[in-house]
């Protein structure tokens, strides 16, 4: 058994309330840039981005009268740090059962922090395709001077600034029993 790492929240800076706004303001967004709902194809990177993207999904919808295509990534095998994740990684299935040739593919994550994983996550997509466009929406942009690739969100619910030695973490409902974004640190 290894150590557990303890983490202990430092600050709350989104409730459950002001995640919604934020849900609601991302989904306004996507369909204004895109102009309306037609060709969207909302895909959630597992995990965080995957109740994320649903949500975005069901929000297109009350908007627009029309359901936006919808799938999941698993990123996992498409990872640049895969021997660091162990012997076993547990791989889920993706799920994109339409053909995503020629549509506004968004994909949804919950923090973007150095830019690797939605790295692995367009390099996944172009396996399956070419899409018109691929476009980002995170709910949390930790902010450029952690970049590590020039990758950068279209759509972006709230940007908060900070350390390296801070953890943001979204918590979720279906993984967590609250719906909530708290800042971190080791202790």
């Amino acid at each position: 058994m290894g150590d557990e790492i303890k983490l202990v929240e430092k600050s709350r800076i989104m409730d459950a309330a002001a995640m919604k706004r934020a849900m609601r303001r991302l989904a306004t967004e996507i369909v204004e840039k895109n102009k309306g709902a037609d060709d969207l194809y909302i895909v959630g990177i597992r995990r965080r981005g995957v109740p994320l993207a649903e949500t975005i999904t069901d929000k297109i919808e009350a908007l627009e009268g029309q359901r936006p295509l919808y799938g999941i990534l698993d990123i996992t095998l498409y990872r640049d740090d895969l021997s660091t994740v162990g012997a076993n990684p547990v791989v889920n299935r993706t799920e994109l059962d339409e053909d995503i040739d020629g549509k506004n593919v968004i994909l949804v994550d919950d923090v973007l922090y150095t830019g690797r994983t939605i790295r692995a996550a367009l390099d996944q997509l172009m396996d399956f395709g070419r899409p018109r466009k691929v476009q980002l929406a995170v709910l949390i942009d930790r902010g450029s001077e952690h970049r590590e690739l020039p990758i950068q969100a279209d759509f972006v619910g709230k940007m908060v600034p900070t350390k390296q030695t801070e953890i943001i973490k979204v918590m979720l409902k279906e993984y967590d029993d609250v719906e909530a974004v708290g800042i971190f640190e080791r202790s």
